[in-house]
């Protein structure tokens, strides 16, 4: 387990009930699937993770097997997929752990503010595996500045946003890409939480190589702090 050093953790744990919903999912109506996307799920082989028309129908087959509308996982979870985009293959080790948490679930899905902020910067990472469309918000909570970062979106979701644009909490400020648009990926979201956005615009590593595991997990703290979605996971 990592230890962070900043307040940050304890600030969100403080507002957790006050945050809005990131996705329209409703505990009472929705079914919440957990995802695994390690070496430990063997009913994913890489020749299906290879091409995203295979790897669409996987993850619409795994959600409708179990009767879900979304999935969710992957903060601090070592990944084989991302042997799939040379995006990952950083010389001397490759990035294979995950730093933020994926929702999957229809392309088109809104995605909201969950509080107030402003827009930092938007980018379009289109490289094969990279985000595609992302969104940056800047937040601040008791006098500390932190971001939020949604991935993997639809390209109209980042068409009128301009940085130091104010969001309301609970404003839509996207929706889910399709794959054309998010990177290649089926449809879902990377949320993630960034203290220091360390100097990037529209974009920072939601992936990491496991010998910098310490440095990222302290720099992103777990996005379930603020979605507190993951006790509803089956």
């Amino acid at each position: 387990m990592i230890t962070s050093t900043s307040a940050l953790p304890g600030i969100l744990q403080c507002f957790n009930k006050e945050f809005r919903s990131v996705v329209p999912f409703n505990i009472e109506a929705n079914r919440l699937l957990l995802m695994n996307f390690t070496a430990t799920n063997t009913t994913l082989k890489q020749e299906t993770v290879n091409e995203t028309s295979a790897f669409c129908e996987y993850i619409d087959k795994q959600l409708y097997d179990a009767g879900a509308d979304y999935g969710i996982g992957g903060y601090d979870e070592h990944r084989t997929v991302y042997a799939r985009s040379e995006v990952f293959d950083d010389a001397g080790e490759p990035r294979r752990l995950h730093i933020g948490i994926d929702i999957w679930g229809a392309a088109a899905t809104p995605v909201y503010a969950p509080l107030d902020g402003k827009v930092h910067s938007v980018g379009n990472n289109n490289r094969f595996g990279d985000y595609g469309a992302t969104i940056v918000l800047q937040h601040q909570l008791d006098g500390l500045v932190f971001h939020t970062l949604y991935g993997h979106l639809s390209l109209k979701s980042i068409a009128a946003l301009i940085p130091d644009q104010m969001i309301a909490a609970g404003s839509a400020i996207a929706d889910f890409g399709i794959p054309s648009e998010n990177g290649q990926w089926p449809p879902h979201l990377h949320f993630q939480v960034i203290e220091d956005m360390e100097g990037m615009r529209g974009d920072y590593p939601g992936v990491s190589k496991f010998s910098e595991r310490g440095k990222y997990l302290a720099n992103c703290p777990d996005p379930d702090l603020i979605l507190n979605m993951m006790q509803y996971a089956v």
